[in-house]
């Protein structure tokens, strides 16, 4: 381990976010009464220009009325690049109660994007003497965002997660492909004769892992955008977590039980790991480093392992 010990990342369950327009006010009690653990109320993609001051009065009315139980509560804002990013800003800081957690800023390209709204969020909340300071969540959407990754993860204390967005990722990339998330039909690699589909996301979703855990932020999974693919939607969740990624986004209400299936530990996954643990104690006790677990080593490294397993398992059950 480096001198630099890595940060551990917020304590929350977060393996299901879903999403919903702030322009259909029918949505709200439903996302309030759902299985997921985080709401992000979307000021942004799924809100038309003519429809913004409408969708961001919905949204504060919402915050300020409706019970959201234990759900980390977030509102996605507009984009550093438009002109209504800092009355959402405003408005949501001076108006929206106690009760909003996050703000998730869309399409950051560089840590200065996050300085730009932390020094708005930090002025409103010191003018409003606001007591519970509001955090972020990120999403990366660009070539840029890529490439300034670990210091876009390093570029607030309000930073708690970060998220890749598939869709405008792929567009910033330049990639030939209109799929949001998922194999690719023509990312493939043959080996005699088979055609065998590889993760296009894959390179980018370890980085934002890497640069996330470095810093102690949640790395979470963005849209998968067919939800008619339940099959499709498992696959790529499941190599999110394999990964090292918490959760995942839920663009339709479906999806939420499938998040919340791959990134809930198996009871026989937690079983194995306080085995392992418990096999560890008892070769400390006998003076050994390593031991036998079921025909395979296991050693220090191990410990380390089982408790992800085991601590994700009980940061859930507590809610």
């Amino acid at each position: 381990m480096s001198f630099r010990i890595q940060p551990a990342a917020p304590a929350r369950p977060n393996r299901c976010q879903l999403f919903g327009p702030g322009s259909n006010t029918k949505l709200f009690e439903k996302m309030a009464a759902s299985q997921a653990d985080v709401i992000n109320l979307d000021l942004e993609d799924s809100v038309a220009p003519t429809d913004k001051d409408a969708a961001r009065a919905n949204v504060i009315a919402a915050i300020n009325s409706v019970d959201w139980g234990k759900k980390t509560l977030s509102v996605r804002i507009n984009g550093l690049d438009t002109p209504y990013w800092y009355r959402d800003v405003v408005d949501l800081m001076e108006q929206a109660g106690p009760r909003l957690d996050q703000i998730m800023i869309p399409k950051v390209g560089c840590g200065e994007d996050v300085y730009a709204v932390d020094a708005l969020v930090t002025g409103i909340e010191r003018a409003t003497g606001r007591e519970k300071p509001v955090d972020f969540e990120v999403i990366i959407e660009s070539a840029a965002g890529i490439a300034h990754v670990e210091a876009i993860a390093a570029s607030s204390p309000r930073l708690k997660a970060m998220s890749l967005g598939a869709a405008d990722f792929a567009a910033s990339m330049g990639m030939q492909t209109t799929g949001i998330g998922g194999t690719q039909e023509n990312y493939y690699m043959l080996r005699e004769g088979q055609k065998h589909w590889p993760d296009p996301w894959h390179w980018a979703q370890a980085a934002i892992v890497a640069a996330c855990r470095t810093h102690g932020v949640l790395p979470v999974d963005g849209p998968f955008g067919d939800f008619s693919d339940d099959e499709g939607f498992i696959a790529q969740a499941r190599r999110s977590a394999t990964l090292g990624m918490v959760g995942k986004w839920a663009i339709h209400p479906k999806q939420i039980a499938l998040a919340n299936q791959v990134f809930t530990p198996s009871e026989e996954a937690v079983a194995e790991a306080r085995e392992i643990l418990a096999a560890m104690e008892e070769a400390k006790r006998t003076g050994a480093g390593a031991t036998v677990y079921k025909g395979r080593l296991v050693d220090i490294a191990s410990i380390k392992q089982a408790e992800v397993v085991v601590k994700q398992a009980e940061l859930i059950a507590k809610g």
